[in-house]
């Protein structure tokens, strides 16, 4: 190719970018006439709420993107998004009724477990001091998932793309991957904004999303207890304690067992490293939408339609997840039952957030449409017997001992078959020799002729011999 030749497809190649980049800039603007984006529709589509200052902030997102495109997500609009979600004018809880249970389900805790309580002292947070203090922790875990939907979106373009427009891609691949990467920002600082008005405590989700100096004692939302509390037959400060025994008692799990927080967290990651996109059926897809409706396409972004069967690799993590979180909550189930047991309605209390964790919480609706992954303990009813058996064969300390090194946990196995974790426990041995002793104690009182009388003997005489 000959320098003029070369000249005059660069400057095709710049003609191409720049009438690229006028297009999204007008759609974006909504100068575009036809072609302009309806903020209202399009909010739709993303997910946020239709108010007029989070329609500019996100479009003043989306425009800084385009224009200033850079290599990472910036994250801080997330923060942003999820504060101003979350600062829906609701009216302030008192947290008076949650700092009066913290000291009594402290007690009562004591009494229970052999795992102690957190140097850090319980405390309330605001709808948004919990997304200040869990935005990193969400970020940490949403970033392999933004980069395999911002990857899977520019292979789409790129195969899709008319050939006579493929310069243009190439040189505007930057900005497009910096507007996908931002309006994934917005969709997750949306889900957690969203999150702070249906999570009761700092644990409700089975992860401890807040981590740092003074933040592992445990925490109650007071607005979540109490929408948790309303339509409930029940005492509201029965429930908020209820609900503080709970979180306290996952806070000191967590606290004890300190690699578990990051065990949990990376599973989770290294799940989501392994998630791809199906391109091809986003095309499917978009044979069957109409645009007319533009909430469709929200609907298949977050039930999880575009992410294609998990790898056997990711069904065997997934499979260990829910048996890590299956002995979590069931541990923490059978520790709250045995502290609560004073509470009135403690019963009920307790199936109301059964029922809540079997339709799905918070966090599963967030990760299944972030991530695809159901992070329900589904083996929860098996866990929460197998924990309860092993205290009663041996006692608490070997019981909660188990918690000192991921090694020593029930494993799945375990879980279908109680008496491989008694024998490896040693505690099935002990339960022969008990009956064996009863056994030889029974035969030492018959040759003594100390036995009470049979049952079977008239007038309570034990039948004698002919």
């Amino acid at each position: 190719m000959s320098a003029n030749e070369q000249e005059s497809s660069d400057d095709q190649g710049r003609n191409d970018f720049e009438e690229l980049q006028r297009i999204l800039s007008e759609m974006l603007s909504g100068e575009g006439g036809s072609a302009a984006l309806d903020p209202a529709e399009f909010a739709k589509v993303a997910g946020i709420p239709v108010d007029p200052q989070t329609l500019q902030g996100l479009f003043s997102t989306l425009q800084g993107a385009m224009h200033n495109p850079t290599e990472d997500i910036d994250w801080s609009v997330t923060r942003r998004t999820a504060i101003e979600v979350a600062s829906d004018g609701s009216a302030a809880v008192d947290p008076a009724p949650a700092m009066r249970a913290f000291p009594v389900a402290t007690l009562w805790l004591d009494e229970v477990t052999d795992i102690g309580a957190t140097p850090d002292a319980p405390r309330t947070l605001s709808r948004i001091e919990w997304v200040q203090q869990t935005v990193d922790t969400w970020v940490g875990l949403a970033e392999p998932v933004a980069d395999s939907i911002t990857g899977a979106l520019m292979h789409a373009l790129q195969t899709q793309m008319p050939e006579e427009l493929s310069s243009a891609l190439q040189g505007a691949a930057p900005m497009l991957k910096s507007v996908g990467g931002a309006l994934f920002a917005v969709q997750l600082g949306t889900i957690i904004g969203k999150l702070s008005g249906e999570v009761v405590s700092a644990g409700d989700i089975g992860i401890p999303l807040l981590s740092g100096p003074g933040r592992e004692g445990g925490a109650l939302l007071p607005s979540g207890a109490a929408a948790f509390a309303e339509g409930l037959d029940q005492d509201p400060e029965a429930v908020t304690l209820y609900l503080a025994v709970r979180e306290l008692a996952h806070a000191r799990l967590f606290r004890h067992a300190k690699w578990l927080r990051l065990h949990l967290l990376s599973a989770i990651t290294d799940y989501s490293r392994g998630i791809r996109i199906d391109t091809d059926r986003i095309e499917d897809l978009a044979r069957d939408l109409d645009p007319a409706h533009p909430e469709q396409i929200q609907e298949l972004i977050t039930n999880g339609a575009l992410i294609p069967p998990k790898t056997e690799a990711q069904e065997a993590a997934h499979a260990r997840l829910e048996t890590m979180l299956a002995l979590i909550e069931g541990w923490v189930d059978v520790v709250t039952a045995d502290a609560a047991k004073r509470i009135p309605g403690a019963d009920a209390i307790a199936e109301m957030v059964r029922r809540r964790r079997a339709t799905g919480g918070p966090a599963e609706h967030a990760f299944a449409a972030l991530a695809g992954l159901e992070l329900r303990p589904r083996r929860l009813r098996e866990a929460a017997a197998l924990w309860r058996l092993i205290a009663e064969r041996s006692d608490v300390a070997t019981r909660d001992g188990l918690w000192a090194h991921p090694d020593l946990l029930p494993t799945s196995e375990e879980l279908d078959d109680p008496t491989l974790v008694l024998t490896r426990l040693g505690l099935v041995e002990a339960a022969v020799d008990a009956q064996a002793d009863d056994f030889d104690a029974a035969l030492a009182q018959l040759l003594d002729g100390e036995l009470p009388p049979h049952e079977g003997g008239e007038d309570g005489e034990t039948p004698r011999t002919p």
